[in-house]
């Protein structure tokens, strides 16, 4: 590993796993640290899930440590191609020109949990608020101003609308969530919608103003000091949050609510590529929530280590063992289970050093 210099700054900014160093004290952490310590980075949208699976992982395994520095999934990908970290936490996978930027060689990627990503909303007047794709991708592209705008309207039959202006929130950093939510606005109305997706998108190129925050919970903190914000948000961090969520209109015609089971049945609706790359945004199904993130950890095939690999190979073990329980409690769907058969097998594909 090249980190020495890095992953000092890792463990500072862990600080949501703060109790998790503690008790892992005597294995060390950070560059120089045992073998039993493993370190990763990225998407701030699985956060919750890795918290949950790190903590009870090393209370079970005294003698390792897993340090997850959630910030953004683009951050991550761009730590893991330096090997500044072992593992990436991502909702997005590598394109097929960015793969040879990483420096350790071939990715292997394993598929976690999935979830909502919510369109919250801050309009006290209204308890209930359906979404079309069509009217979702105007009020993101900025063409409906007003939330008593017509296209609203007529999502919302009988719904008083508030006359209120619309200020949309979204992230400021290369993210997941902005590469799922903008996939979805792509496929269900690519007309209005035309910034495409990624991590990022072009924003300023819009006619008008969008608030950027950074990290899931920074878009929830826009929505929720706004009234009349509109953002995308993780369900955790809504539900933290206690934002105000919409139903959205799914491929079957229907408004799904944004639920940790209708993430699970647009996840059974996704094709499952051999690679363990897959695509759950707007799956067919009247229950599936149209939506929903896929989280993956990425990996090197190659291990640069034999005890950095022996760890990482035993951290992502459990995930699917005991994590996978873990995931509904955070608040996210865990994977069907040919999934998870899937990803076990694939564990034998890592090389670790003798």
């Amino acid at each position: 590993m090249n980190a020495n210099l890095k992953r000092p700054r890792v463990l500072a900014l862990a600080v949501g796993l703060a109790t998790v160093l503690a008790a892992c004290g005597s294995s060390g952490g950070g560059s120089g640290s045992s073998g039993n310590t493993v370190h990763g980075g990225g998407s701030s949208f699985q956060k919750a899930f890795d918290e949950a699976v790190i903590a009870a992982y090393v209370q079970k395994n005294p003698s390792a440590a897993v340090i997850y520095d959630a910030s953004s999934s683009g951050t991550g990908k761009s730590a893991l191609q330096t090997k500044d970290v072992d593992f990436a936490g991502s909702d997005s996978l590598p394109k097929p020109d960015e793969l040879s930027s990483y420096q350790g060689g071939k990715l292997l990627y394993f598929p976690t949990v999935a979830a909502p990503i919510t369109v919250s909303y801050n309009l006290p007047s209204v308890k209930t608020l359906k979404l079309s794709g069509e009217t979702l991708a105007k009020i993101f592209s900025l063409k409906i101003k007003k939330w008593n705008d017509p296209a609203i309207a007529k999502d919302n039959p009988g719904v008083k609308l508030p006359s209120t202006s619309i200020t949309v929130g979204r992230r400021s950093d290369g993210s997941g969530t902005t590469s799922n939510f903008t996939k979805f606005l792509s496929e269900v109305d690519p007309t209005d919608w035309t910034l495409g997706h990624g991590d990022t998108v072009d924003w300023t190129s819009l006619p008008g103003t969008t608030q950027g925050g950074t990290k899931n919970a920074g878009v929830a903190q826009i929505v929720q000091g706004t009234e009349g914000a509109v953002g995308y948000v993780d369900l955790a961090d809504a539900t933290n949050s206690k934002l105000q969520t919409a139903e959205i209109e799914n491929k079957a015609g229907k408004f799904v609510a944004p639920t940790v089971e209708g993430a699970g049945a647009a996840v059974l609706g996704a094709k499952i590529s051999p690679d363990l790359s897959y695509d759950p945004i707007n799956a067919p199904g009247a229950s599936s929530y149209p939506i929903t993130s896929p989280t993956w950890i990425l990996v090197y095939e190659t291990q640069s280590s034999h005890d950095t690999g022996t760890a990482l190979k035993a951290f992502l073990s459990y995930i699917y063992t005991d994590g996978e329980g873990m995931a509904k409690a955070a608040g996210y769907s865990p994977l069907p289970a040919s999934v998870v058969s899937k990803a076990t097998a694939q564990l034998s594909k890592l090389q670790i050093p003798a």
